[in-house]
């Protein structure tokens, strides 16, 4: 530090706030700060976080207890949030608390060394009774991400899932159709909003939906094709079928093609997520998307508020973000429903 004092003609003081983002009583100038990184950064200046963590200071550092690190989507939220950790100058240690892994993998990883400023759950956890023991004493803040139908124990941040629901069947209402079935993933801990979403809007729209339009099935895309199999053997088979992940979409998209079934003039097909993988399916998949880069900054936000604040509340409460359509072309009015001129 006091070769980068030297170098922006600056305290060592004054290196020390700017590198620690501490608090002072006078603010530090913009440009000010700007000199003392660029001099850090010329130097090649690294903090030592387990010695910072030794002095009771910032390590800059998060802790991401992760559900599941081979799901689409979850490897989307890992990059977001690494990508908005390290604008705010922050790094991630990861730690896998995948249901079919010993827990002491994310206990040792995150929380064990107690080395990290925060911890974010990314997931729900409800089958880690250990590692949610752990965190509720935890002398660092948790912030919780996608906990689904978890009991409300820490700051959460979460999509709307009814909403998204709603935004999908609304446009396939719009576009003509009312044979829509449902092909519901089992999603972590049981969740049920969005097939509960699903049959709610329906009953109030249509009155009842037709037995077997439901189907209950894997989160794999596998699955997806057994739903659509047999919706498309039923004596009225739907017109559209919503799906409750991306993953399941690609196997309703695939089974219908193999089928000889072309979407969407024989079948629309909505799915939810929007991962990577749904712009690219044969045709591209209209799906409701997760406001994954929103869920992530209101995280980080909040992780880094709690660090950094010990009087702040870590009272659990939960913040939902929207999801929006994204319309691509696994979607169309039903045949013998024409556009009006």
């Amino acid at each position: 530090m006091r070769d980068i004092a030297t170098a922006a003609n600056v305290s060592q003081s004054t290196v020390s706030r700017v590198l620690n983002d501490a608090p002072t009583r006078v603010p530090i100038a913009a440009e000010t700060r700007e000199r003392v990184m660029l001099a850090a950064r010329t130097l090649g200046y690294r903090p030592n976080p387990l010695a910072r963590g030794l002095r009771g200071a910032s390590t800059m550092l998060l802790g991401a207890v992760v559900r599941d690190f081979s799901d689409p989507f979850f490897a989307d939220a890992i990059e977001a949030l690494a990508v908005e950790a390290m604008a705010r100058g922050y790094n991630i240690v990861l730690g896998h608390a995948h249901g079919r892994l010993d827990e002491s993998i994310a206990l040792t990883t995150v929380l064990e060394t107690r080395h990290t400023d925060a911890v974010l759950l990314v997931g729900d956890m409800q089958d880690q009774p250990r590692l949610l023991g752990d965190l509720r004493g935890s002398i660092v803040p948790v912030v919780a991400l996608w906990q689904g139908s978890s009991p409300l124990e820490f700051p959460s941040v979460d999509v709307d899932e009814r909403a998204g629901i709603l935004i999908g069947l609304e446009h396939l209402i719009g576009l003509g159709h009312s044979r829509i079935a449902l092909v519901s993933a089992e999603l972590p801990g049981g969740n049920l909003h969005r097939h509960d979403a699903f049959v709610a809007i329906m009953q109030e729209r249509f009155g009842q939906i037709p037995d077997g339009y439901i189907r209950e099935v894997p989160r794999t895309s596998a699955g997806g094709e057994a739903a659509i199999r047999a919706l498309l053997d039923l004596p009225v088979p739907p017109t559209a079928v919503v799906a409750t992940t991306d993953l399941v979409a690609v196997g309703v998209l695939h089974a219908a093609d193999a089928l000889g079934r072309k979407v969407p003039d024989d079948l629309s097909v909505v799915g939810f997520d929007d991962i990577l993988i749904a712009a690219y399916t044969v045709p591209a998949l209209t799906t409701i998307r997760m406001p994954i880069a929103e869920i992530v900054l209101e995280g980080v936000r909040l992780a880094i508020e709690l660090a950094r604040d010990p009087a702040a509340s870590r009272e659990p409460r939960i913040t939902r973000f929207v999801p929006s359509l994204v319309t691509r072309r696994s979607t169309a009015r039903p045949k013998g429903i024409t556009t009006d001129v």
